[in-house]
């Protein structure tokens, strides 16, 4: 009732309108005019563009909280995945407000913030702005980032108050994009459980390839930290490391579990080395002093973490 008096009462003021009525009077010309008058169809064409104008903007708005909610939900989807409790035919909001609980973490310091509101915190959009960002030195950005949030998301598995996975936001760049994606670790912050890239735009067949299942299964068990100095690998694509530093990398062809070292190490994507320098230089940043490393200092045990 009360749209149908707003509707009449906008009926009412327009046609007491003037412009409205010389509107009017124009249409109406317009449309009396012969079918091949050159004004004829520029007025129906400019008509037909402003009305799709309207329409397309209107759905834009009137779509935005169901945009919203689909991407929220496609990125809880994608944690529950890699800490491997997507579960077929189960609500992915329940499931994720059961097993997930989320925290903003400083990465300086790596202590929990907690005069922030997590659940409105976008990582992404902070690392756009000046006041919640910092600039990357070029000798520290092997991940080819440039700018950090100084806060990071991350996400904890729990049982019985025990962490169980710890779930931290990684990115860098490929080949032809920066990806995307999330690293989980068991609770001693050491240990591989899986990776996966929700955003990237790396050749399919080649660096697309670091979406394959197949391949994400490689990471699990694999190690972060050099328990004691670390030749360079073997066909490796990085430089040595020193013993507490991140070790973890892809290399060219498959991995020889049999060798010293081999559970620091990753298959290579075959016909991608960009895309597998890249994967390796995110991860080692991500997991060095100027990522995750001060936070998983703090977290860090074998047997899991009361909180």
């Amino acid at each position: 009732m009360l749209k149908c008096q707003q509707m009449n009462k906008m009926c009412e003021a327009l046609e007491k309108c003037e412009k409205y009525q010389k509107f009017k009077v124009y249409c109406e010309k317009v449309l009396a005019m012969g079918n091949d008058s050159l004004e004829k169809t520029i007025a129906i064409a400019v008509a037909l563009c402003l009305v799709c104008a309207v329409l397309v903007s209107f759905s834009a708005v009137a779509l935005k909280s169901m945009q919203v909610h689909n991407k929220e939900l496609d990125m809880k989807k994608n944690i529950l995945d890699v800490a491997g409790l997507l579960e077929d035919g189960k609500d992915i909001d329940s499931a994720f407000k059961e097993k997930i609980e989320a925290k903003i973490v400083n990465l300086e310091t790596g202590d929990y913030v907690e005069d922030m509101n997590v659940g409105e915190y976008d990582q992404r959009k902070a690392a756009k702005d000046p006041a919640l960002s910092v600039a990357i030195p070029k000798d520290k950005d092997i991940a080819h980032i440039r700018i950090k949030a100084k806060y990071a998301k991350v996400f904890l598995v729990k049982e019985s108050g025990e962490i169980k996975s710890i779930i931290l936001p990684i990115n860098g760049y490929g080949l032809w994009s920066t990806l995307y994606g999330f690293l989980s670790l068991d609770a001693d912050g050491q240990t591989v459980q899986s990776i996966n890239f929700y955003d990237q735009q790396e050749t399919p067949g080649l660096g697309g390839e670091v979406v394959n299942p197949k391949w994400r299964e490689l990471w699990k068990g694999k190690k972060v930290y050099a328990e004691s100095d670390q030749p360079a690998a073997e066909k490796g694509l990085i430089e040595s490391a020193e013993m507490g530093e991140p070790a973890l990398s892809l290399i060219k062809g498959v991995v020889d579990n049999s060798k010293p070292g081999s559970q620091y190490q990753v298959d290579g994507l075959a016909g991608a080395s960009l895309t597998s320098t890249g994967v390796t230089n995110l991860v080692r940043y991500w997991m060095s002093k100027e990522g995750f490393s001060p936070y998983l200092a703090k977290v860090r045990t074998v047997k899991g973490v009361k909180s």
